[in-house]
């Protein structure tokens, strides 16, 4: 059934909502829709860089079910869990595949089970409970379906040439999916579950169950992107805004725990392929006019400095690195 949305969610984040219904449809008034929805994506990418995303193609009932095993997994013992963590030096990936948690010093209080695209057989997937991996995998071919169409509908936004976007970040293979738990607040002053960060990808997803928790960076402070059922939030990383020369605007979030409640989560990156080049594109500098704000980089080596911020958090977090470090 389609899920009919307003322009504006009611939640206190207000984010915008954009319905993908039109990008699904064949009927006559689907390409003023389309037009309509990409309109929503552009001006929510140059406003917060979040946005709330409806019929998007991901079943209600998948959802559901992913969050539900997922609960059932992070709740058997830590022994059981800790049959799929990955062995030392078992991956060629950045991050291994498998169960993890950060390490003892970080700020960020979770654990969570990355997979990669589940064609590189690089995934480690517990045995109970029965019919996650199932759900990994259909979640897994669902979400990077729907990254492919924002994918399409940026590229829109962003005025390139038809399928720039596509041919540039034509490889999955370093995409992933994150399942995700945050152990419940200690107390009122001890709420951190992950830190403020912007997101070093192209393009994210998040599922989450009705704890909430998730916060977004306005103009006035924090603000919370609650949770609205059926729904996905979406948001554009480090590598759109690089390359919009920061006309997009790759969104600063974090995670608040809460007392006396696991929040359970789903994150979705869409991220390019190591060995790209990212810099401002000449439609958003050169050609305009414009200085370049960024210096051009590698995507791997921006991915292990990030990373960095993972296994060897600084001792404070306003020192993680970010994609500042790439400032002119």
């Amino acid at each position: 059934m389609e899920h009919k949305a307003p322009t504006r969610s009611r939640s206190g984040s207000a984010l915008p909502v954009v319905d993908l219904a039109p990008f699904f449809s064949t009927a006559g008034d689907a390409a003023a829709a389309r037009a309509r929805a990409t309109e929503a994506v552009r001006e929510a990418c140059m406003d917060t860089g979040f946005f709330r995303v409806v019929n998007h193609g991901v079943p209600r009932e998948l959802m559901a079910r992913m969050l539900e095993l997922s609960a059932a997994f992070f709740a058997l013992p830590d022994e059981e869990k800790a049959k799929v963590r990955p062995a030392e030096g078992s991956s060629s990936t950045p991050l291994p595949a498998g169960y993890l948690r950060p390490p003892a010093d970080s700020p960020d209080k979770n654990e969570y089970l990355l997979v990669f695209n589940p064609e590189l057989v690089l995934n480690v997937y517990p045995a109970e409970p029965a019919g996650l991996r199932d759900a990994i995998e259909e979640c897994y071919a669902k979400l990077t379906n729907l990254g492919l169409l924002i994918q399409e509908i940026l590229n829109e936004c962003m005025g390139l040439l038809l399928g720039f976007l596509a041919d540039y970040n034509d490889d999955r293979n370093f995409d992933f999916l994150s399942l995700i738990r945050y152990f419940p607040a200690t107390s009122a002053e001890d709420t951190n579950g992950v830190s403020a960060h912007k997101d070093n990808t192209l393009i994210t997803f998040v599922l989450q169950d009705d704890v909430g928790g998730l916060e977004i960076l306005g103009s006035d402070g924090f603000v919370p992107a609650e949770p609205v059922e059926g729904t996905i939030i979406a948001n554009i990383g480090d590598i759109v805004q690089v390359l919009s020369n920061k006309k997009f605007k790759s969104p600063t979030h974090r995670v608040v725990r809460k007392l006396g409640a696991h929040r359970h989560s789903l994150a979705f990156f869409v991220n390019l392929h190591e060995d790209k080049w990212v810099e401002p594109l000449p439609q958003f500098a050169a050609n305009v006019g414009e200085a370049p704000r960024y210096r051009g980089f590698k995507y791997g080596d921006y991915m292990q400095l990030r990373l960095k911020n993972t296994t060897h958090p600084p001792s404070r977090p306003e020192d993680a690195v970010g994609i500042t470090h790439y400032a002119i």
